[in-house]
């Protein structure tokens, strides 16, 4: 068994992945905006991550914007059998970095399109709806409308399976009566664990739930509770969040991202890191501190 087998899988659309997969975000400028600044160092991340053993790449053509998707094909094309690419839409990115919302039809018609041209598929596994309303979280609105339409290019065979993010838990029940739901990517780590109850139904429901920003995203997490954890295993901390959301559901799917072909290393390592029932305990404890 290699390293990244010890994590297990879990269905993703009707593909098992590997739980330990890797995110593209990282692969762009800084902001996500623009050029790698390294772009053969990027390549080699990709490269590395595949023969390693990751079959899950995560990434969207607002990164960038195109710029993961064009370094993914790049790298990977033609792309090895069982790698499954989940991309996302709903966003587009201004001249100033900004993102801004892109629901209409004809603006997710060419997201499709773009994803599907910059990646070289001629369909996409797995396709996100980002829900854009407000950036820093899910906010209750009608999803219908944009769902539909990326429903209608599904029927068309230009997508296969449909995810959501940025969501809440009524967002997915609505949904649901529109098309099957496959995968759901919020925001969730260990100091940001509002959807708690949302990772027990989807997992008694057999529904992938997949963490974006698992390490904090722009403002890593910082904890004493978790760097003393870390050292008492040998760990980094960032290895020991990661190792935390692995054994928090079984349905948890990690998508990490990196630029750098030693942070990945360190990443995929974490397959390896049992946390003990005490570590566990002390870690749940950092959640109740940030609230009180």
């Amino acid at each position: 068994m290699s390293n990244l087998e010890k994590s297990g899988t879990f269905t993703l659309g009707d593909r098992a992945v590997m739980r330990l997969g890797y995110g593209a975000m990282q692969l762009a400028g800084k902001g996500v905006f623009g050029p790698p600044k390294d772009r053969p160092e990027a390549i080699a991340v990709l490269r590395e991550a595949v023969e390693s053993g990751v079959n899950h790449i995560d990434t969207s053509d607002f990164y960038g914007p195109h710029v993961t998707n064009q370094i993914i094909k790049e790298a990977l094309h033609p792309y090895r059998d069982g790698l499954v690419i989940v991309t996302k839409i709903g966003a587009t990115r201004g001249p100033d970095a900004s993102w801004n919302p892109a629901f209409s039809r004809e603006a997710l018609t060419k997201a499709i399109h773009d994803n599907l041209t910059n990646l070289g598929l001629d369909v996409i596994e797995v396709v996100n709806l980002r829900a854009m309303f407000d950036v820093h979280g899910p906010a209750e609105r009608s999803l219908e409308e944009p769902l539909t339409v990326l429903a209608d290019l599904q029927h068309q065979g230009l997508v296969k399976h449909i995810g959501l993010s940025n969501v809440t838990a009524k967002q997915i029940a609505d949904s649901r009566k529109i098309t099957e739901i496959v995968c759901v990517q919020n925001q969730y780590n260990l100091a940001h664990r509002e959807d708690d109850a949302l990772i027990d139904q989807l997992a008694a429901e057999q529904t992938a739930y997949v963490p974006f920003f698992p390490l904090g995203g722009f403002s890593p997490l910082q904890s004493s509770t978790l760097s003393d954890v870390a050292a008492d295993l040998g760990a980094t901390p960032m290895q020991v969040a990661l190792a935390w959301l692995l054994q928090r559901a079984p349905n948890i799917l990690l998508i990490p991202g990196t630029s750098s072909r030693a942070h990945l290393r360190e990443n995929l390592a974490v397959a390896d890191i049992g946390l003990p029932a005490d570590a566990i305990a002390k870690l749940n404890g950092i959640a109740s501190a940030k609230v009180s």
